[in-house]
């Protein structure tokens, strides 16, 4: 049967990535409880700015800063979006941490996934260098990539440089923008502007096939908070600093 979205993967294989997903939209906004949310110490001197300046309530700000807790968990799946649609590409297929992220099935291309171009320290920019070049070492007709999904032009070129004060470089160890390696794996210069035109409407036919239970669940975070405000009669960032620093001078009082 002909594809409806895609013609270098299937939309069994596209409706299951989207799937994937929408998974992990659900567990990470369910995940967001007040116990979750301050794991990491709210900064409320920033959200009274923040309220002051952006002339935003508390509460709307305390939804925002969920919210941007969220969002910060899912741009870590949406790599793996990536990795799952090109691992359903012919020839192709998907580490599932062996080591690599994409693999081609004769071996001669392997690629390391990273969905933005500037989310490594040097630190694990010379690891991976060093993990491909090891790959490049091992099978002699490889070309191996590290791949930024989101970069900030399209590029396919060696990747060598200075990395914590070391030179490195090696023939077959490549950096490539997303588009460009889309290109790469599939044949088709457009590969990558032709999954972004679709995305719409397969979400859309996959959302229409969910049942009502299945639709994200809203984060009980500020609820919990709420509750809270009740029984202090405390303003609400007066209830998180309260509750994020009980320990400091003066901050019992709240």
């Amino acid at each position: 049967m002909k594809n409806i979205y895609l013609n270098y993967i299937s939309d069994e294989h596209l409706f299951k990535c989207i799937s994937n997903l929408h998974r992990s939209y659900i567990n990470a906004k369910n995940n967001i409880d007040k116990r979750k949310f301050y794991k990491n110490k709210v900064d409320t001197i920033k959200l009274t700015f923040d309220t002051k300046f952006n002339d935003i309530s508390e509460g709307d700000m305390i939804e925002a800063e969920v919210l941007r807790q969220i969002d910060k968990s899912i741009n870590n799946f949406l790599g793996t979006f990536h990795e799952e649609i090109l691992g359903g590409i012919n020839g192709f297929e998907r580490g599932n941490l062996s080591g690599f992220d994409i693999r081609a099935e004769d071996n001669t291309l392997f690629a390391d996934i990273k969905n933005k171009h500037n989310t490594m320290n040097s630190s694990s920019a010379e690891s991976l260098f060093q993990k491909l070049a090891q790959y490049a070492n091992t099978y002699k007709k490889a070309n191996c990539y590290w791949v930024q999904i989101l970069a900030n032009k399209s590029f396919n070129t060696h990747w060598n440089g200075i990395i914590n004060g070391k030179e490195y470089s090696h023939s077959r160890v490549f950096k490539i923008s997303g588009d460009q390696f889309y290109k790469l794996v599939t044949g088709q210069d457009d590969a990558f502007f032709q999954l972004y035109k679709i995305l719409p409407s397969a979400i859309d036919h996959y959302l229409r096939t969910l049942q009502p239970s299945e639709e994200i669940a809203l984060n009980s975070a500020l609820s919990e908070i709420g509750e809270e405000v009740v029984k202090s009669n405390r303003t609400i960032i007066d209830q998180v600093t309260f509750d994020n620093y009980p320990y400091y001078l003066g901050f019992d009082g709240l």
